[in-house]
Order: structure tokens, then C-alpha cells, then sequence
């Protein structure tokens, strides 16, 4: 209860359930980041736009400054659809030699939808991550010259 000018007012915080400070395990905080969801409470949206990130969670309040994934999620997906990609095309090649409009017909739908379909829930898993382990930029440590 607090007491202003005369007047009570009754002071209430609704929470579905309490905000737990233990870290969770690495698969969950890997579910989190596949679901595109906070990584500390899993409730809250990570992004607000395709691949813009919101300030903070609307759920538990945590702010994304810390965000840092760079350039992590698309080296990935370039390399694993790289292999899936070439690899089906010299097999396509050596085994039915077509046409080179019918590689590009067949092979540039299947990068784009190697690359930017998984872009969102790769990028927020490597955010999930990071938050996991508290990874953070590199620092210098102070040593007295031997």
C-alpha cells in the first residue's frame, strides 16, 4: 500500500510466472532462437520487421543493443547451399547434360530458396547463442611489461 496526500493505492504486478535468472539449457536457448523468440524468456518477438530486430523485448524488457550476429547466418547458409546446390547440379549435369537455360531455370530458385527462406531462424539462432554463452566483443587485458 502506499500512502499520498491522504489518498491508499494498492500497488499490483501481474506476472504469469516469475522471471527466473537461471540460464537455460543450450537446447532450449536454441529452440528459442529457431522459433525467431526473446533468448531469455522465449515469450517475446525478436524482430520487426525481415531481418530488422526490435529494441527490446515486449515481453521481459531485455534490450537487443548487444545484438551482434554480423555476417555469421549468411557465411553459413552460403556454404551449406552452396554444397547442396552445386552438388546437385553436377549431378544433374554428368547424369542428363541440359541445356544451360534449364540450369538456371532450376538452380536459381533453389539458391533463393536455400539462402533467404532460413535467413530469419538462422540469424536469431546464432542471437540465441551468443546470448547463452555471453559472448561478447574481445577486450584487451591490462599486464605489467616482465
Amino acid at each position: 500500500m502506499i500512502e499520498e496526500g491522504g489518498r491508499r493505492a494498492a500497488l499490483f504486478v501481474l506476472q504469469s510466472e516469475p522471471m527466473n535468472d537461471a540460464l537455460p539449457t543450450v537446447t532450449k536457448s536454441a529452440m528459442r532462437g529457431l522459433a525467431c523468440k526473446c533468448p531469455r524468456c522465449g515469450k517475446g518477438k525478436l524482430y520487426a520487421g525481415f531481418l530488422d530486430l526490435r529494441p527490446k523485448c515486449e515481453s521481459c524488457g531485455l534490450d537487443y543493443a548487444f545484438i551482434d550476429s554480423g555476417d555469421g547466418p549468411a557465411i553459413f547458409l552460403i556454404m551449406i547451399a552452396g554444397a547442396i546446390v552445386v552438388g546437385s547440379a553436377l549431378i544433374v549435369e554428368i547424369k542428363y547434360q541440359p541445356p544451360f537455360w534449364l540450369h538456371a531455370a532450376l538452380w536459381l530458385p533453389l539458391i533463393l530458396a536455400t539462402t533467404l527462406l532460413p535467413m530469419r531462424s538462422m540469424k536469431s539462432l546464432l542471437i540465441a547463442l551468443q546470448y547463452h554463452h555471453k559472448a561478447a566483443e574481445g577486450r584487451l587485458i591490462d599486464r605489467e611489461p616482465k
